[in-house]
């Protein structure tokens, strides 16, 4: 199983970024897949999950309505698109699965970081004022 992200850069605030997060090893399709953003010295964030289903998704207050999370399942692919970004979104972006979220559609009601099971590499989003 390997989850592997991409798409982070140098913004400026205000400007967007698609995240792309490409599951392979797996059916992504019958997994939560999350996202999640790391500050150095700060906690992992969890910022936002989709189930199976694609309903019942999750967003943090910080990114509540300016972020999208999206999967494209024939592409065994998750996205994150970024709008109207802010200095404060600055981090290390992160993709997830927990093999225990198999075809459960209520799983991101429940999302936290310490219950994935398998993490992809970071990749770095910095937004300049």
């Amino acid at each position: 199983v390997q989850l592997q992200a991409s798409g982070g850069g140098l913004v400026q605030s205000g400007d967007s970024l698609r995240l792309s997060c490409v599951v392979s090893g797996f059916t992504a399709d019958y997994y939560a897949i999350g996202w999640f953003r790391q500050v150095p010295g700060k906690v992992r964030e969890e910022i936002s999950c989709i189930p199976t289903s694609g309903a019942n998704t999750y967003y943090s207050e910080s990114v509540k309505g300016r972020f999208t999370i999206s999967r494209d399942n024939a592409k065994n692919t998750v996205y994150l698109q970024m709008n109207n970004l802010k200095r404060e979104d600055t981090a290390v972006y992160y993709c997830a699965t927990d093999v225990g979220s198999y075809n459960r559609a209520d799983y991101c009601s429940g999302f936290t970081y310490y219950r994935m099971t398998h993490w992809g590499k970071g990749t770095l989003v910095t937004v300049s004022s």
